[in-house]
């Protein structure tokens, strides 16, 4: 059930009845079989929901889908089976995702409450709190529905009132302000087949698709947006042949112009980088991706795992970009996020925060089959678009492309392996949300504090029911 409450399944509503379920396969069990309960849910919905990180590599796949299972059987085992078990779920829950957002491997934020949840009514508790706010709201709605169950009124009214509170807040929060100017911004997607890598693919030939969908564009517009990866050279761009016929498109277009490049630096290394050309052609700004994707762009423990991978793991590493995640382009400041980056909240928070006054997620997920994470993407530029109260233009090589509001609605989305364009005018905004002001720290805090209580609550219940 939580499984299909996240995209590409997507029915949000399912998320309720299969948390109510782990709330009462909990109750009043040892704490050996509530691990091994939530253990056992940790596979059935990161199973389903992680599995394109098969298409990267099997045996991360299924150390993957292993290690997060155990932290949600362990965030399941900190739970008291008593009486505090309704306060410490939502807790707990929001412990197990804040920790595989952040660990191992720099984390690997996917199949969050949040993707699935922002299609529905929950989705703009985000400003007030990201993905862990909403998180503990969702657990709590399941709470509720399972305290309603046993009669347990104090804890149904408790549960409706901390809903109702986040909702009010939501609501009345600060979602930033128009700064009342605009910019016409175009996306380009090139078109081409699912499931594909860099080793097996011309560069040329990805390259020319992308070019030649560029020429579909109405020339003046403010800014150009390419994908992720769709430039691949041995050098720095600038003294590629990639790199003059994208000034000259810059020129012709008479636009500022935003492309994803590959370099290679040595034979084991490469950087993966936005890069900016002014309407003379000119580059004026470059940002590096700071979150690299594990087994994708990097191989962790790589001297454990490449005896059972063999040739299927990435031979070169990314280096780790540093500096803002902004480009000074087009007359403002633009937040950028590359792909992967996309999936963490910081990022959005950080580019905010240096003063973008919109936010562009230039992507590549050609190599993965099916829609799996393309539409977890598209969820995670709708809630860092909720979460810092900003427009997030998104643009991928193969799908899917879209632009986004500042309230989380996607407009303009593209389909699958088809060359496409997209033109908006985009509101620049400034101003912070509560969430860009301060971050996750605030609830990660709250949910460590409501467990030590839920521990209180339950002892002092055992006390009460058993006084000798």
């Amino acid at each position: 059930m939580l499984a299909g409450s996240l995209p590409p399944w997507g029915f949000w509503p399912l998320a309720i009845p299969g948390l109510v379920i782990v709330d009462r396969l909990i109750a009043r069990r040892p704490a050996r079989s509530r691990f091994l309960r939530g253990l056992g849910f940790g596979i059935g919905l990161l199973g389903p929901s992680m599995l394109w990180l098969k298409d990267l590599t099997a045996p991360g796949y299924v150390i993957a889908v292993a290690f997060f299972a155990i932290g949600i059987g362990i965030a399941v085992a900190l739970c008291p089976p008593g009486a505090g078990r309704h306060l410490a779920l939502p807790a707990a829950w929001v412990l197990a995702e804040a920790f595989r957002g952040v660990w191992p491997f720099g984390g690997v934020p996917m199949s969050v409450l949040a993707v699935g949840q922002v299609a529905g009514p929950l989705g703009p508790i985000a400003r007030v709190g990201g993905t862990l706010l909403i998180a503990g709201v969702t657990v709590t709605a399941a709470v509720c529905v399972s305290a309603l169950i046993d009669r347990r009124w104090f804890a149904v009214v408790g549960a409706v009132a901390a809903i109702v509170l986040a909702l009010v807040v939501a609501g009345a929060a600060s979602t930033g302000r128009s700064t009342g100017a605009t910019l016409r911004v175009g996306f380009v997607q090139g078109g081409g087949p699912q499931g594909t890598h860099d080793e097996d693919t011309d560069p040329t030939v990805v390259f020319n698709r992308h070019y030649r969908a560029s020429l579909r564009l109405p020339k003046d517009l403010d800014l150009v947006v390419w994908p992720e990866d769709v430039v691949d050279t041995r050098r720095p761009v600038e003294q590629t042949r990639f790199g003059d016929r994208l000034a000259q498109l810059a020129v012709q277009l008479r636009t500022t112009l935003i492309a994803g490049v590959v370099e290679d630096v040595g034979r084991t290394k490469f950087t993966n980088a936005s890069v900016a050309w002014n309407p003379k052609g000119e580059v004026i700004g470059r940002y590096e991706k700071v979150h690299r994707v594990p087994f994708g762009e990097y191989v962790p423990l790589r001297s454990l795992v490449e005896p059972f991978a063999g040739d299927t793991l990435t031979e070169r590493d990314a280096i780790i970009g540093t500096g803002p995640p902004v480009l000074d382009v087009a007359g403002t400041r633009v937040g950028v996020m590359i792909s992967w980056e996309v999936f963490f909240g910081n990022r959005g928070r950080a580019a905010t925060r240096h003063g973008g006054t919109m936010l562009i997620n230039p992507t590549n997920g050609s190599s993965y089959t099916g829609t799996m994470v393309q539409t977890q993407q598209i969820a995670s530029s709708r809630l860092r678009a909720i979460e810092n109260g900003r427009w997030v233009v998104q643009a991928a090589p193969t799908g899917f492309s879209a632009f986004v509001t500042p309230s989380g609605k996607v407009i303009g989305r593209t389909s699958v392996s088809k060359a496409a364009t997209g033109v908006h005018v985009v509101s620049l905004r400034s101003g912070e949300t509560i969430y860009t002001r301060v971050g996750d720290r605030p609830i990660i805090a709250t949910a460590v504090l409501l467990l030590a209580v839920a521990w209180l609550l339950d002892r002092r219940g055992r006390q009460t029911a058993d006084p000798g």
